[in-house]
């Protein structure tokens, strides 16, 4: 019980139902929406370099990013060339966006770091959540997104 109510606070206001739309620069200079991943789930993942929990669950995204697209975004995390070099240096190879101003992040109602979306192939969010996450329950996630969103 007390699981459900932390967890109905910690993703009160994050975006549910059709993901906000967006178009926006890469750290590699190319355009990005979540357009781009029509037809199949991706994981938006919202991260900051100064985050520990982020670091800890870098392993688990380094993972999923195998099987599933993963978009991510730093937020409050510097500018373009910051994140870059914080990436280089830790070894990130994720579709980053530096969320410099933190428009992103108010547009999906997040919060705090990490934070995930799973949204489907029709653009509809159909898990999100604040905190940590295991590689397998992003999998799970990204599975049954798949599967609902068909």
């Amino acid at each position: 019980m007390l699981y459900l109510l932390i967890r109905a606070w910690t993703t009160a206001g994050m975006a549910s139902g059709p993901a906000p739309e967006f178009i926006s620069r890469d750290l590699r200079g190319q355009t990005v929406s979540l357009a781009d991943y029509r037809g199949k789930p991706v994981l938006l993942h919202f991260w900051a370099s100064w985050c520990r929990i982020c670091k800890l669950e870098k392993g688990a995204i380094d993972a999923v990013s195998r099987s599933w697209p993963v978009l991510s975004v730093a937020m409050q995390s510097g500018d373009d060339k910051a994140v870059r070099e914080y990436m280089k240096a830790n070894g990130v190879e994720w579709r980053t966006i530096a969320d410099e101003t933190g428009e992103l992040a108010r547009r999906f109602g997040v919060k705090g770091t990490p934070s995930h979306f799973i949204i489907d192939g029709k653009g509809v969010v159909r898990f999100r959540e604040m905190g940590y996450t295991t590689g397998w329950g992003l999998r799970i996630r990204l599975w049954l997104a798949d599967a609902l969103g068909a």
